[in-house]
């Protein structure tokens, strides 16, 4: 059984408090978009299909989140 891919927040703790203070202001909506829609919640859905991708390693958009393969 192969085990799921790895997300781990961002290893620099100003950053992740940073990017959650924005996160609470937008209630919860990806600081880094403009608009308030379902698939920019975060966990926004561009990482969530990044993560989808074996192939993909690196941050989401907002670099709070990080994949490893």
């Amino acid at each position: 059984m192969d085990l799921p891919e790895k997300v781990r927040l961002n290893e620099n703790k100003a950053v992740v408090e940073r990017l959650r203070a924005a996160l609470e202001k937008k209630e919860g909506y990806c600081p880094c978009r403009l608009k308030k829609i379902p698939e920019n919640l975060c966990m926004c859905k561009e990482f969530r299909d990044q993560i989808a991708d074996p192939e993909f390693e690196g941050y989401c958009h907002c670099q709070l989140y990080y994949k490893e393969k």
